[in-house]
């Protein structure tokens, strides 16, 4: 499987598939490349480019935790564009992926063709922040891939949801064992988020307007905790000409292979040709 050395000397696992314009997606928090398996088959003749983060996925764990950060987070991006020879890419960023997107607006805007963010918006709202720090490093309470993926059937904020995409969700996310599930994930990224975010939080409004004349589409689940339908508001108000989608039954996040997100993703390539 593909791999790239970082210039602090870390192993990252990418995918490369297709031919066309170049995506690169990043993907949520405590996620990796694999999440973006049920769109791959509908964005046609694009590249797909898929990174799985320090620490998460196929990559290499950090031995300085600090270093799970979305400036060199940023970093690797761009490293990895350089690695791959690439001048300039369109960025499909979910949640974590899309605040890359903006650090990467704010620095190496050059380096942009358009940006994709999938249920994430310059404000972060409180109560899905601490849904995100209750679960982040720990490994779950179920012991097995039937046991947790029964839980998440259950959740009303998710409905209509494929039959069976529980467990692959559950499956990327965990492995296991005799002792019960375990996180695919270095659980030291907990350590990183929860001393992030005793800084003060910067306003990311102006990282946001860094997308201006970029094409950028934005894409909400109806029942998102983490980018409120205020947000998604405000962002269209500096953005008219945002592309957007509100994918209902869908909380944080939507898969993207929801007809809603396929649309707005459709019209959002066509406007980088």
């Amino acid at each position: 499987m593909p791999h790239f050395t970082t210039s602090d000397g870390l192993s990252l696992h990418y995918t490369d598939e297709g031919a066309g314009l170049p995506v690169i997606c990043l993907a949520g928090l405590t996620r990796n490349g694999s999440d973006f398996d049920y769109v791959a088959p509908h964005l046609g003749d694009v590249r797909l480019i898929r990174l799985d983060y320090r620490g998460r996925g196929q990559s290499g764990w950090a031995d300085d935790y600090l270093t799970y950060a979305i400036p060199i987070e940023c970093r690797d991006c761009v490293e990895l564009m350089n690695h791959l020879g690439l001048e300039r890419a369109a960025i499909l960023g979910t949640s974590r992926g899309g605040l890359i997107a903006m650090g990467l607006a704010a620095t190496v805007k050059d380096r942009l063709i358009g940006v994709a963010l999938n249920d994430i918006g310059p404000h972060l709202d409180p109560a899905g922040l601490e849904v995100i720090k209750n679960y982040i490093g720990r490994n779950p309470p179920q012991k097995t891939y039937a046991e947790a993926a029964a839980v998440r059937e259950t959740m009303p904020v998710f409905a209509n949801v494929p039959e069976g995409r529980w467990l692959e969700e559950v499956r990327k996310q965990f492995r296991e064992t005799e002792d019960g599930l375990v996180i695919r994930y270095d659980p030291k990224l907990r350590d990183a988020v929860l001393e992030a975010g005793a800084q003060p939080a910067p306003d990311l409004w102006p990282f946001f307007d860094a997308f201006e004349g970029l094409p950028l589409c934005a894409i909400r689940g109806a029942n998102s905790d983490l980018l409120s339908a205020e947000t998604l508001a405000e962002m269209q108000q500096r953005r008219p000409d945002m592309i957007t989608a509100v994918v209902p039954d869908r909380a944080h996040i939507p898969f993207l292979d929801e007809p809603e997100a396929v649309a707005a993703l459709h019209a959002w390539i066509e406007a980088m040709r």
